[in-house]
């Protein structure tokens, strides 16, 4: 079923409903599957609406406030694998946000459903070459980074 909504355009619905879409990340096009929470009635709450548009109007700034907590949990993981001390060829030192960008892909923004958080609630996912089956996910709220993880953060 496809339905064309006035903000989020042209929808399918296969038991969520999704849109592939391009968008700029960082100075590059990505191809990436929007994704909206919502019922098989394609009625989307406001609270939805004003988290996606948020998240759109603030696009060019939000971006690279995604990299530090990137950087972090990079970091974090790869220590606590050991992989700081023993080499790894999935999990190289990496020192910068420059060298983490070659190592992701936007591959999705997901519209959760505006009850769980109070606010903006918006997860970002990203495929990455060192957990090629969980990825990364990020979890906004008010546009504003609030968990880094495996991709099921952006749920």
């Amino acid at each position: 079923m496809t339905i064309y909504d006035p903000v989020f355009g042209e929808l399918e619905y296969g038991y969520i409903w999704t849109k592939d879409t391009i968008i700029h990340f960082l100075g590059k096009e990505a191809e990436i599957v929007l994704i909206i929470d919502g019922e098989e009635d394609g009625k989307f709450y406001e609270g939805q609406y004003t988290a996606y548009q948020s998240l759109i109007q603030n696009w060019e700034q939000l971006q690279y406030s995604f990299l530090q907590p990137i950087l972090n949990y990079y970091q974090q993981k790869r220590h606590e694998l050991g992989y700081d001390i023993e080499f790894n060829e999935y999990y190289p030192l990496v020192e910068t946000t420059d060298q983490l960008l070659e190592m992701i892909t936007l591959v999705g923004i997901i519209v959760q459903y505006a009850d769980i958080y109070e606010g903006r609630d918006i997860g970002i996912t990203f495929d990455c070459t060192w957990d090629i089956e969980n990825g990364l996910g990020l979890r906004l709220l008010n546009e504003k980074v609030i968990g880094v993880g495996y991709q099921d953060v952006a749920i």
